[in-house]
């Protein structure tokens, strides 16, 4: 199995398929591929699991159904590109390696590699803090191509050294870098910073994939350019957009 990685603000990632290689990924991330490539889709956890590491899975953020895309009888071509402005990484996994990635940060990976969900903190943290906290687990055996969007600023983190991160620009980190929710302080920061209310900290030793277009930032900027956003704030107003800002910012 051979791959490569083409293109530059919107990458593409193609594999050649010897016979009976295999490539598996979520549901909907097919780009291209050769005649000699089958699908097959199932509910079925990478790397096993079954049903129930299905539902694992979209606890985590991902999809129920994964697509395995496996060479038949001849050498084939598979072909998986970005959504969004960014890069595509590969990181070896297992042998100690495991991550931990945001939730649409998942590509596609080598057949023996697991995805399941990481654990949030609290329970409240999950439904105020936004999908920066829905993380997903790469666990197994392999190696594993995510998806990060805008550019990409790597941290090796030392052993107690922390990190405090807004949580839509954590892409990815190991498993050996601890994940606290912090909130921001003071009242004032929270409801008139624009910076939210949670904080991610990330505490080494371990290596850290910041991205720095979060897909939630992005969808708030086209925002305003979508004719029904144009309504709501011609009919909401001055006083209207202030609150909706105050809210945005939450």
């Amino acid at each position: 199995m051979n791959h490569r990685i083409t293109g530059t603000t919107m990458p593409v990632l193609e594999f050649a398929l010897d016979h009976d290689d295999a490539i598996i990924s979520e549901a909907g991330e097919l780009s291209w591929m050769a005649q000699s490539i089958q699908m097959t889709t199932h509910t079925q956890h990478a790397g096993g699991g079954g049903f129930f590491g299905a539902i694992k899975r979209v606890a985590g953020g991902g999809s129920l159904f994964m697509t395995e895309y496996r060479a038949y009888g001849a050498p084939g071509e598979v072909a998986f590109a970005t959504r969004v402005p960014g890069h595509i990484v590969p990181v070896p996994v297992g042998n100690g390696y495991e991550y931990l990635i945001h939730r649409h940060g998942f590509l596609c990976a080598t057949a023996g590699i697991e995805l399941g969900v990481g654990f949030q903190q609290s329970l409240g943290v999950g439904i105020f803090g936004g999908d920066g906290f829905l993380l997903q687990k790469v666990s197994g055996q392999g190696t594993a191509w995510l998806e990060l969007s805008g550019e990409v600023i790597i941290k090796d983190l030392a052993p107690g050294e922390t990190l405090r991160v807004h949580p839509g620009h954590v892409g990815a980190f190991q498993s050996s870098v601890s994940f606290q929710i912090q909130r921001i302080p003071g009242l004032k920061n929270m409801i008139f910073g624009g910076d939210g209310i949670f904080l991610a900290a990330l505490t080494g030793p371990g290596r850290v994939w910041l991205q720095t277009l979060p897909i939630s930032r992005l969808a708030h900027q086209l925002q305003e350019y979508m004719p029904a956003a144009r309504r709501e704030q011609a009919e909401g107003g001055v006083v209207g957009g202030i609150v909706g800002n105050i809210l945005k910012g939450m």
